[in-house]
């Protein structure tokens, strides 16, 4: 009998390949489809079920098809034995399909069903192993991300004002509009609580809770990239002031996730920090005015993190569900294929030539070389990269070249066959899907002018970054770790400067509170007493005299029969 698992990974896998090779057909002859069916007509508003069928659509559909395929099989072996494993398969389905019809939309109407699909289906992904934990993390997730949902609601109300839904439209010809403008503010906010930029940065590593190819499926090519997939339609109606909010906004959330990355000892957590800094760099690039650069990026990006968390997952399942990157060590003797692939996929994410991230991230910094930026930008674009690679040693070295560290009586081995496959139908694409990619999308190479000294700079912050990786691996092992102002520094960065705090325990103090005044003083103070009870009373009142009059209408009728008939005779005489 065939599994659920192995239906849809065909069924998936054959999809992406269509979608993949009808992409390069429509780039080729540039051709857009959009395809209209009416659901209802309100007076003058007509609402309509829209699809968009261009290249981007299709290929952006197709990676996330294809990396879902590898998922769902890898998913068969790493779930193996749990008893809800066919629910786990329809949510991940349903997951994507969310997706799937975010990526067609041109509507708000039927993205914010994409949209709040994604909220719902990842809240119950993550609260997927059931325990307190869990529960927090899946209602810190599920409540942030409800904050763009308004966003984008109050937004489909704006778009009122223009008598139809489809956004895709008025980009460019209502730019300069004010209620254009308010529009992209609202969906400018919106993307920022999806990709979980500053200050909505908290719930995303809170979101580890989910079994690990739930996270390799959200941080590659699902929920967090939502965000940057609407700013990439919506960027030509986005205005400078607003672009030069994003760019700050994205530029520090870059830095922070990095510096934090580098302080974490939680594998999962800092793959999450990894994703959350590449996902600044995104919205950085698309600020700077080039969104099929970030769309680039976007693709790259999901083909190695997508392969990095099912490596990490690969290590989980073998060291008996241990996350804590100081138990590990030498585990390149151990599980040789597996910590193969995930130096592939770190050097991807680090830019080495001439693997997937390097033809994004190459691209990327030396664009921003070339651009009117100010020295700010320029530096954090830089330091962050440098910490990019700085975190990936770290992690190299607590992982693989250490020392190792795990239990005496331990049990590793490259044997879970299924889930090396599904590995290894992705280690083909971050090796050679940059370069694929990038001979695809822009058939003319962008010409990039830049002294030596430019030229040579990502090089050598790449070499600093591994230099200082390493440094800092021996300097925490070795001198620090008793230190109380290192303490103090690396809580405040795995914190995420103290974001994480703000979010949950800085908050949910003051709900509280609230919540005991509201009870006490309005509940059941002064407004039970003028409110629900007092209503009670004048209703009681007035009832009790309706019965009155009910109960005796013989009488009352002849005693109103008698003072009429004597206001009658007063009258006449």
């Amino acid at each position: 009998m065939i599994s659920i698992c192995l239906i849809f990974f065909m069924l998936f896998l054959f999809f992406s390949l269509t979608f993949f090779s009808l992409s390069i057909y429509f780039m080729s002859i540039d051709l857009s489809v959009i395809l209209e069916l009416e659901m209802m007509s309100l007076n003058s508003n007509s609402i309509f079920m829209c699809i968009l069928i261009d290249w981007m659509s299709l290929l952006f559909m197709s990676f996330v098809l294809f990396i879902s395929s590898m998922v769902i099989y890898y998913s068969e072996e790493y779930m193996m034995g749990d008893i809800n494993m066919n629910r786990f398969i329809m949510l991940v389905s349903m997951f994507v399909l969310s997706m799937m019809l975010l990526i067609i939309s041109p509507n708000l109407i039927s993205i914010l069903l994409g949209w709040d699909g994604l909220g719902l289906v990842s809240y119950c992904l993550v609260i997927y192993y059931q325990n307190v934990k869990s529960f927090n993390a899946g209602m810190l997730t599920a409540l942030s991300n409800r904050i763009g949902d308004v966003a984008l609601l109050m937004s489909i109300a704006w778009m009122l004002n223009y008598g139809s839904w489809n956004y895709i439209f008025y980009l460019d010809c209502m730019k300069n509009d004010f209620y254009m403008q308010l529009i992209s503010f609202l969906v400018v906010l919106a993307a920022l609580t999806k990709s979980a930029q500053i200050p909505f940065s908290s719930w995303l590593p809170a979101a580890m809770a989910a079994p690990t190819p739930v996270s390799s499926l959200v941080h590659s090519s699902t929920l967090v990239t939502a965000g940057v997939y609407l700013l990439i339609r919506f960027h030509s109606s986005l205005g400078d002031k607003l672009l030069m909010f994003l760019l700050f906004i994205s530029g520090m959330t870059m830095f922070m996730a990095g510096l934090g990355a580098n302080f974490e000892f939680d594998l999962k957590k800092i793959i999450a920090l990894s994703t959350l800094s590449q996902l600044g760099l995104m919205m950085s690039i698309l600020s700077l005015g080039d969104s099929m650069l970030a769309f680039f990026h976007l693709l790259t990006h999901a083909l190695f993190k997508a392969l990095l968390f099912m490596c990490a997952g690969c290590m989980i399942h073998n060291l008996n569900n241990c996350q804590d990157i100081r138990y590990m060590g030498s585990l390149i003797n151990f599980l040789p294929l597996t910590c193969s692939m995930f130096v592939i996929s770190n050097m991807a994410l680090c830019g080495l030539p001439f693997l997937a991230g390097f033809y994004s991230k190459d691209l990327i910094l030396e664009y921003s070389s070339m651009s009117y930026m100010n020295m700010y930008m320029y530096i954090i674009f830089y330091v962050s990269t440098g910490l990019t690679v700085s975190y990936t040693f770290r992690l190299l070295y607590y992982t693989i070249f250490g020392e190792f560290n795990f239990y005496s009586n331990f049990s590793l081995n490259d044997n879970g066959i299924i889930m090396l496959k599904g590995m290894s139908g992705l280690i083909f694409m971050v090796i050679f899907g940059g370069s694929i990619l990038n001979w695809l999308m822009f058939p003319v190479p962008y010409f990039i002018n830049l002294p030596i000294i430019l030229k040579l700079m990502t090089l050598c912050v790449i070499i600093l970054g591994m230099w200082l990786g390493f440094e800092l691996s021996k300097f925490a092992l070795n001198y620090q770790l008793n230190s109380f102002n290192w303490l103090k520094i690396s809580l405040f960065s795995s914190s995420m400067w103290n974001m994480v705090y703000i979010s949950t325990s800085g908050v949910i103090p003051i709900i509280l509170k609230s919540g005991i005044f509201y009870q006490k003083f309005l509940d059941q103070g002064w407004s039970e007493f003028l409110g629900g009870q007092n209503l009670y009373n004048k209703l009681s009142y007035y009832s009790s005299l309706s019965r009155i009059f009910s109960e005796n209408s013989l009488k009352i009728y002849l005693s109103m029969l008698m003072i009429w008939l004597t206001y009658l005779l007063l009258m006449l005489f």
